[in-house]
């Protein structure tokens, strides 16, 4: 039996884990190792990709700076996530702010240290990062349409770094891209609707807050509308393998998403949307290994 001592102990560890989300950075991890091998460096071995140590600095690098985000994003949104995450609140503050922010300087300190390894751009890239995450934290997030596209822009950029060391500039690479920040930036206004009432005590100026919840429903539906168009021309256009099923399925996703996105009045049904869309980026990570499946049959297993 555990005595009270540790109950504590893993009951901080798991409130640390909860504030750096600890999930999204693992699903991260595995979709940058998934693009590197099968788009953005497809024409090298597997082995040699897996253990490009170049590669493994950099995703750990992005991934600090990742979780260091997370709890600086975390310390300025305490009192916001009071009133739209309670329970989730209650679990992340069994950690000290304090603790919180020395993690925070660890955590950056690390990621610019691992990125020297690889090179001095590597650093500048992790340093102007981490700077971008705060900035944004502090006070992009705040501001309509700016705020919303920063996030977007910060949630891929761990790709563009793996991206520029490879060097790829191939057309297919660019579709890909947009088709996720298109994703994402839909799902970053949904969560503007989810969190209205927590934005509206901390004078956040979000777009349903000046514009209302119409104007905000239009938008997102624009960007899930976007998003068909590189979903389409990577069907139609590009080798995907069998990739294609995921965009056709994705298609029919959406339209379920826009009709309920209609129909929905409440956090509750905004949280659903929300879900949707995260279960859709998450299951593309995955949806990676379906552009070669000989590769993974033959070559990984």
């Amino acid at each position: 039996m555990l005595n009270r001592k540790n109950k504590l102990l893993i009951l901080k560890f798991l409130s640390l884990f909860s504030v750096v989300r600890g999930y999204n950075i693992v699903i991260i991890v595995l979709a940058q190792y998934l693009a590197s091998i099968f788009i953005l460096a497809h024409y090298l071995p597997v082995r040699r990709v897996v253990f490009d140590l170049n590669l493994l600095f950099i995703v750990i690098a992005t991934s600090l700076a990742i979780a260091g985000g997370y709890i600086i994003n975390n310390f300025y949104d305490a009192e916001k996530d009071l009133i739209n995450k309670p329970r989730k609140s209650q679990l992340d503050r069994l950690v000290s702010q304090h603790t919180k922010l020395s993690t925070y300087f660890l955590l950056n300190f690390l990621s610019a240290f691992m990125a020297s390894y690889v090179s001095f751009r590597a650093v500048v890239f992790c340093a102007a990062y981490i700077f971008g995450i705060w900035l944004y934290s502090h006070k992009l997030k705040r501001l309509p349409f700016l705020g919303n596209f920063v996030s977007a822009t910060l949630a891929i950029a761990p790709f563009f770094a793996v991206f520029v060391y490879y060097k790829n500039f191939d057309t297919v690479i660019f579709v890909h891209a947009t088709f996720l920040f298109l994703l994402i930036l839909a799902r970053e206004m949904i969560k503007d609707l989810e969190n209205i009432v927590g934005d509206l005590a901390q004078n956040y100026k979000t777009i349903p807050i000046l514009y209302g919840v119409k104007y905000s429903k239009i938008g997102i539906g624009l960007l899930i509308a976007l998003s068909w168009l590189p979903s389409l021309l990577l069907i139609a256009y590009f080798d995907v393998g069998y990739m294609y099923l995921y965009f056709m399925v994705c298609m029919f996703l959406q339209l379920g998403f826009l009709i309920l996105l209609k129909k929905s009045n409440s956090k509750k049904h905004y949280v659903w949307l929300h879900n949707i869309l995260k279960m859709i980026i998450v299951v593309g990570v995955f949806s990676i290994l379906l552009i070669d499946v000989d590769l993974v049959l033959n070559r990984i297993f």
